[in-house]
């Protein structure tokens, strides 16, 4: 597995010595990640500081989440709480994202699942992208659909409490077969058929707080249940080219955000100092993801 170990060219005096300096990726791993569909990265993401403060803006978050919702259900929390662009727009994240998209860079989801220690629930095997393009080519939310997803750890993530297992080189343009499985004990209610899935390939990927992996949008990944004492929690942020249309008129639901650069495929882009809490709850009824 390649990783991050390979220190990235500098690209101004003293870069070398500043690990959150551009490029924060070097050829080797930009080449690894579109080979293998993933990436694993084993240093800090964010600066420890702000790392803390999101994890205490997250805690926060969770202590005042209703009873009644499932800690894995935070999805885009960032439609009700514009403090979240404060880590969504950060330097650190998007030089980690710019290698793999190019400078202009749009904001399309992001998510915290948080799988509770003891009963946190089963992610099944999936493509991200199946939840976006759905049955109907023509209907697809992105054209073309191409996503970088970075999943920061917030808490320490590891087989024993169900971290993100990937098959790496599954990244092709064809969605596979899916089928239901019981909610009650996974986080999607579908999942791709298990003839489709050889697990002898699988990778865990075991991350630290602060570290993170990225994953193709059409990569095959999932995770085990959390049966152990420890909570398991990651945030996913996930991102486009300004070259990939967001089809607006068909999902009014949804909304993305410019975060680096320019438009170039003639976008509509919210505002992030705005909170959208009507979307939010339109989605919830509706049972609409962003993942």
């Amino acid at each position: 597995m390649v990783n991050d170990t390979a220190s990235p060219p500098a690209n101004r005096a003293g870069a070398r010595d500043d690990p959150f300096a551009q490029p924060r990726l070097g050829q080797p791993q930009t080449d690894f990640y579109r080979r293998e569909g993933y990436l694993k990265y084993e240093r800090n993401v964010l600066r420890p500081s702000e790392f803390d403060a999101l994890k205490e803006h997250f805690e926060g978050k969770l202590s005042r989440l209703p009873s009644q919702v499932r800690p894995e259900a935070m999805d885009v929390p960032h439609f009700s709480d514009p403090a979240l662009f404060h880590w969504l727009f950060s330097r650190a994240v998007l030089d980690l994202v710019e290698p793999l998209l190019g400078p202009d860079i749009a904001l399309f989801s992001s998510h915290f699942i948080c799988k509770p220690g003891g009963h946190g629930k089963r992610v099944p095997w999936h493509e991200d992208f199946f939840y976006w393009k759905g049955a109907d080519p023509d209907g697809a939310m992105l054209a073309p659909l191409e996503v970088v997803t970075l999943w920061l750890a917030i808490d320490p993530s590891t087989k024993l409490n169900g971290c993100m297992n990937v098959i790496p080189r599954t990244h092709g343009d064809n969605p596979g077969e899916y089928e239901p499985v019981d909610p009650q004990t996974n986080v999607f209610d579908r999942e791709l058929r298990r003839f489709q899935i050889d697990e002898s390939r699988k990778v865990a990927l075991e991350l630290s707080p602060n570290q993170a992996s990225l994953h193709d949008g059409r990569l095959i990944h999932g995770s085990d249940a959390n049966t152990s004492s420890r909570r398991r929690c990651g945030y996913t942020m996930r991102y486009i080219s300004t070259r990939v249309k967001f089809r607006h008129e068909r999902h009014p639901w949804h909304q993305i955000y410019l975060a680096r650069g320019q438009d170039r495929a003639g976008n509509q882009y919210a505002d992030p100092n705005r909170a959208y809490p009507e979307l939010a709850r339109y989605r919830e009824v509706s049972k609409k993801t962003g993942h």
